[in-house]
């Protein structure tokens, strides 16, 4: 009987543990992007370089990661306002940050270098 209350109480206790801190900070990007196909031209590129910019300081703020292709996204919304240097450090990022876009990524940068 005694091994089951202990048993019980660990479980138990297990139960109240600490959440796993989530692996990616997502903030306002699904819903730009959700916007950006479902009403283009809703929400101006300056104004979700705006909200990117902050939900990076928050994610920063808080020790988490950019989810995969928010890097890439940012970038393209630098490319709509006319900063090129910007937009490929952002292409870089997403390439270094997850490899497996490394292909569309330098195809992407590699319209950088073309006259």
């Amino acid at each position: 009987m005694r091994r089951i209350l202990l048993l019980a109480a660990v479980v138990g206790a297990a139960g109240c543990a600490n959440r796993r801190q989530p692996l990616y900070s997502w903030g306002q990007y699904e819903d730009l992007i959700y916007a950006s196909y479902a009403k283009p031209g809703a929400v101006p590129p300056e104004a979700q370089v705006e909200k990117l910019e902050a939900d990076y300081q928050r994610a920063r703020s808080e020790n988490l990661r950019m989810p995969p292709g928010w890097h890439a996204h940012l970038g393209y919304l630098y490319f709509e306002l006319g900063k090129a240097d910007q937009a490929r450090q952002e292409f870089e990022t997403e390439k270094a940050s997850f490899p497996e876009s490394a292909v569309f990524m330098n195809r992407l940068l590699a319209k950088f270098n073309k006259p």
